[in-house]
């Protein structure tokens, strides 16, 4: 975990500094891809040990469609519940064409890679590793909503940050969380492109 801690802050900040073009999205695909060369780095030493370590175990078709299911609706109840976080607002303002691939390729399938592997991968498997998986299930679910860091989008997120925590304590595995994210913001991204595009 420590590894995580140092390697990730510093390759974003040499990422960062050598960015000529700083955009809202290309911050963001730094910050993931630093996320997940960060957890490249922590769990290198583990060897062929590493993906079970993250949780990269197989499971069958049934866990990966309740997952999905249970993530759409879920995402569907909450969306109703309160007003759009103002930064998912501004990253998803207006893109169409190129712009919505290029949207689509950071938010549908980096974050939420770099998410599942740091929060339900890394997180998780210490803390279960060190206590059990009650406690890395709340204290890696409460992590995952609290990097949303604008209050809002916390409050929206948390109930999906119990939903992945829950599906990765009773699967053993990180591969239903990682399908069910993946798909969930591919279609918001969708949906703010071919809806609310303008």
């Amino acid at each position: 975990m420590l590894a995580f801690l140092v390697a990730a802050p510093l390759i974003g900040l040499a990422a960062f500094w050598l960015l000529p073009d700083r955009t809202n999205l290309s911050m963001l695909a730094i910050f993931f891809a630093a996320g997940l060369l960060g957890i490249a780095v922590a769990v290198l030493p583990l060897g062929r040990n590493a993906p079970a370590a993250l949780g990269l175990r197989p499971v069958g078709w049934r866990p990966i469609v309740l997952a999905v299911v249970g993530t759409t609706v879920l995402s569907f109840v909450v969306s109703q519940l309160g007003p759009q976080p103002e930064g998912v607002r501004q990253v998803t303002e207006g893109i169409q064409g190129v712009r919505a691939l290029q949207t689509l390729a950071v938010l549908g399938i980096l974050a939420p890679l770099a998410e599942e592997f740091v929060f339900r991968g890394l997180l998780y498997g210490w803390l279960a590793g060190r206590w059990n998986n009650l406690v890395a299930f709340v204290i890696s679910s409460l992590a995952f909503a609290a990097a949303h860091t604008e209050p809002v989008h916390i409050l929206l997120v948390l109930p999906l940050g119990f939903w992945f925590g829950w599906l990765r304590w009773r699967t053993g595995s990180l591969v239903p969380t990682i399908v069910a994210h993946m798909i969930n913001n591919t279609i918001a991204v969708a949906a703010a492109a071919f809806l609310g595009g303008s």
